[in-house]
């Protein structure tokens, strides 16, 4: 039986935007639960705050998970933030937020065999964002961790430009890496959403977002090309 897998959501997402990719893992045979966030748990991390409340959802999930199926390890995927988010929580590292009084650590890294992460600013030029971004990249760089094994799937859609229908790509590329003449999902652009030494993918045609009315990662189209990673 495959390891059951745990979705982390995005940014401001909540978990019913996951639930056509949850039920999608489990028609394939994977075991999946998604962390129960609503959209208004992420106003606590506005402005680049602490994600640790987040996190203690993500590590109570896990927790759940592993007793339920009575298994030593599962899987993660993370979207978008989900993903930077999984590797804080996977690391050894005492994380203190700008608005935390005590550190959270977390060490989940021997849980996790397999981190997928889903259109993932793995990078940031955004002030309010860099603060937890360079923790992750300064004291987890890259496919950190030899025991995990990492996948970082891009979209290859919108190429960044200042014209009309690309301004909204252009920005927040240049937003993420610096330059908004390069090639994304329409939000994060691949170069951000890979890293050094992870299975990178690009996949066509798929837009960042689970509301999006197009293609996005977890389209069945999509959901094709790296779920052969849970196994």
């Amino acid at each position: 039986m495959p390891l059951p897998t745990v979705i982390v959501p995005g940014y401001l997402e909540s978990a019913i935007a996951y639930r056509q990719l949850q039920q999608s893992l489990q028609n394939s045979g994977f075991p999946t639960v998604t962390v129960p966030l609503r959209r208004r748990d992420w106003i606590v991390t506005l402005g680049g705050r602490s994600v640790t409340p987040i996190l203690q959802q993500l590590d109570n999930t896990v927790k759940q998970v592993l007793q339920q199926y009575n298994t030593s390890q599962i899987n993660l995927i993370g979207h978008s933030a989900g993903g930077w988010i999984s590797r804080i929580y996977l690391g050894e590292k005492p994380y203190l937020g700008r608005n935390d009084v005590q550190p959270s650590l977390w060490e989940a890294h021997p849980l996790v065999a397999t981190l997928i992460t889903l259109g993932t600013p793995h990078m940031s030029q955004e002030r309010w964002t860099r603060w937890n971004l360079d923790f992750v990249n300064n004291n987890y760089p890259g496919a950190f961790y030899k025991n995990v094994r990492y996948v970082c799937v891009a979209g290859k859609t919108i190429f960044g430009e200042k014209r009309r229908g690309c301004w909204l790509a252009y920005s927040s590329y240049q937003l993420t890496c610096g330059k908004g003449n390069t090639w994304g999902d329409g939000i994060t652009p691949i170069e951000a959403a890979h890293l050094e030494g992870a299975e990178n993918i690009v996949i066509e045609g798929i837009k960042h977002s689970p509301r999006s009315p197009q293609i996005w990662y977890g389209s069945p189209e999509a959901l094709k090309v790296w779920v052969q990673y849970l196994v």
